[in-house]
């Protein structure tokens, strides 16, 4: 967060008042892929390791954390070095990824493999959770969420167990940077997303579920609307899609057997 000057203009009392606000801050985050490869990310500095690895894994790039030899972020400079192994074949990978052609930035302007339909992962989970636990899970969240307390202007996600314990936090100027980071963490810390849930505070199109297939989240809750293309995209994928969490309702637009009262 960042504080600068403001004017607040009250017009029923007629006042113009020069006071201090609280700003969520956006910086733009070089990811390195080796020497040869880079990109871009318009993001909130935090998170880095965790950015990195979830949008590559989401990109097709990654296939694994045991692909990566290291990681080294640097938030002071807005970077974030991913060294692969050498056995991995990354030039294959990113030709796969951009169809053949060899771009740099290798992410800008490209097409996201959630685009195609007949990619998305189908997600094989038994899971089952109690409707309270997502609610209670919101209200986690809602109390771990201090930069939007102070900014309003600020993007959460989380990762949570069945039971309702949460495995996994970010908070991002950008909502798809937030799932990107929360899912980035759990490949990390190796987690079995398939015993897990995901809720996030935007709206819910088709390249978010894209995301929580590739790793196999069967649930994902949203406080906001969801879109067609995520209905579709969640169809598909066999996932769980919930919309419109607040108070004690929610509307499940498929596979609502997973949610019990």
């Amino acid at each position: 967060m960042r504080q600068v000057d403001m004017t607040r203009l009250d017009l029923q009392a007629g006042t113009a008042t020069k006071m201090r606000d609280c700003v969520a801050e956006e910086v733009p985050v070089k990811i390195i892929v080796n020497t040869d490869y880079a990109f871009v990310i318009w993001s909130s500095p935090s998170q880095f390791r965790e950015l990195a690895v979830g949008h590559l894994y989401a990109e097709d790039i990654l296939q694994s954390v045991d692909d990566i030899e290291s990681i080294t972020s640097d938030e002071a400079k807005n970077t974030c070095h991913v060294k692969f192994k050498p056995s991995v074949d990354l030039e294959e990978r990113l030709n796969h990824q951009r169809g053949g052609t060899r771009i740099v930035p290798l992410i800008k302007n490209s097409t996201s493999a959630y685009q195609k339909d007949e990619k998305i992962s189908v997600v094989e989970s038994d899971l089952t959770i109690k409707a309270q636990v997502i609610l209670d899970a919101i209200n986690q969240m809602n109390e771990k969420a201090l930069g939007f307390k102070e900014t309003g202007g600020l993007h959460d996600s989380g990762i949570f167990r069945a039971d309702g314990t949460m495995v996994a936090f970010s908070e991002d100027v950008g909502r798809h940077n937030t799932v990107d980071k929360v899912i980035g963490q759990g490949l990390l810390d190796r987690l079995n997303f398939g015993e897990c849930f995901m809720i996030i505070t935007g709206r819910v199109p088709g390249d978010m579920i894209y995301k929580a297939a590739k790793v196999g989240l069967p649930v994902v809750a949203s406080v906001a609307a969801v879109l067609n293309s995520g209905v579709s995209s969640a169809e598909k994928a066999n996932i769980t899609l919930v919309g419109f969490v607040r108070g004690k309702r929610m509307n499940i637009y498929t596979v609502p057997q997973r949610i019990q009262l």
